[in-house]
């Protein structure tokens, strides 16, 4: 996996800037895919009509409970975690063309990708890092935000320092580096009135040796 580069603000090829949000301790690079021909709402439609999406039953604590928000996921692989076990699943054109353009914007290379529809507000996901075993030291992940405006955070583990961002449609987020040992992240509950928003984390996924 190529490495990303280490300056806060770089040039993609005259398409757009990507600048790292992150002040120590990994890499999180905020892109702006908007300026390009690329029609999001139309995209983001298709996906919340035609991905099979499902509401996961995690197992935390020792209770089950329901993911607050559906998700769906296409890859080489399974992919587990929380008790929650995706098969692997080939990946639909659409997804297809969105894995080539984080490749292309990101400089990795991806087999899997989990997709996450936060349908309200009251939807969301909890402090997490993405660090399963199967994703390897390091990993870089390309995530892209379609659809409504939410609320992002980073809180490094041991400093406690948040970084807030409010993704909008277009807005890819890039991982990389140590960001997933040093920072957790979420997308918290808001109260106000929201619409839906669809998520799309591209991966790496690596065999067991």
């Amino acid at each position: 996996m190529q490495s990303m580069p280490e300056s806060s603000s770089i040039d993609l090829s005259g398409e757009c800037t990507k600048r790292n949000v992150l002040p120590y301790d990994g890499y999180a690079y905020l892109i702006d895919d908007t300026e390009g021909a690329f029609t999001w709402p139309q995209i983001a439609a298709c996906l919340a009509e035609t991905v099979p999406w499902r509401v996961e039953i995690a197992h935390l604590f020792g209770r089950k409970m329901p993911v607050p928000r559906m998700t769906a996921w296409f890859g080489d692989a399974d992919y587990t975690y929380s008790g929650i076990r995706h098969r692997a699943a080939a990946l639909p054109p659409i997804v297809q063309w969105l894995r080539e353009r984080a490749e292309s914007l990101s400089g990795a290379a991806y087999n899997s990708v989990l997709l996450n529809l936060y349908r309200t507000g009251a939807d969301s996901v909890g402090w997490h890092s993405d660090n399963e075993a199967g994703l390897g030291d390091c990993p870089t992940i390309a995530s892209l935000s379609l659809g409504a405006t939410r609320r992002s955070q980073f809180r490094h583990r041991t400093a406690k320092e948040t970084v807030t961002l409010e993704l909008r449609e277009g807005h890819w987020l890039i991982m990389a580096g140590e960001t997933q040992r040093f920072w957790v992240h979420q997308v918290p509950k808001t109260t106000a009135t929201v619409g839906r928003r669809i998520n799309l984390t591209f991966r790496r996924m690596i065999e067991a040796r």
